[in-house]
């Protein structure tokens, strides 16, 4: 079981990026999937998640309307839009995937089992 994050990269302020993740050694399908940042000194936060049970989506509200997730379970790969990038969005971005049986933004990181090594995305002009 492994995912492989990638997309990464040094952006302007306003600038886009699109991260991916594909999975390896297992499907996707079945599993809720998830975007987590954590910057330096801070705590892991959550970013964006679906849901696997009926496929509906979370934003945290610091990105909300900017970040887009999405998944294709054909090419067992998800994705991170991240449009209108500011410093603040400066973190490792981690993928991760765990079989929940909720809403997939009732669980914590901790919750989740099988992450990607992280990527990182710098937002500097």
């Amino acid at each position: 079981v492994q995912l492989q994050a990638s997309g990464g990269g040094l952006v302007q302020p306003g600038g886009s990026l699109r991260l991916s993740c594909a999975a390896s050694g297992f499907s996707l399908g079945g599993y809720a999937i998830g975007w987590f940042r954590q910057a330096p000194g801070k705590e892991r936060e959550r970013v964006s998640c679906i849901s696997s049970h009926d496929g509906s989506t979370y934003y945290a509200d610091s990105v909300k309307g900017r970040f887009t997730i999405s998944r294709d379970n054909t090419k067992n790969t998800f994705y991170l839009q991240l449009n209108s990038l500011k410093p603040e969005d400066t973190a490792v971005y981690y993928c991760a995937a765990e079989r929940l049986a909720l809403t997939c933004h009732l669980y914590s990181y901790h919750e989740y089992h099988n992450w990607g090594q992280g990527t990182q995305v710098t937002v500097s002009s």
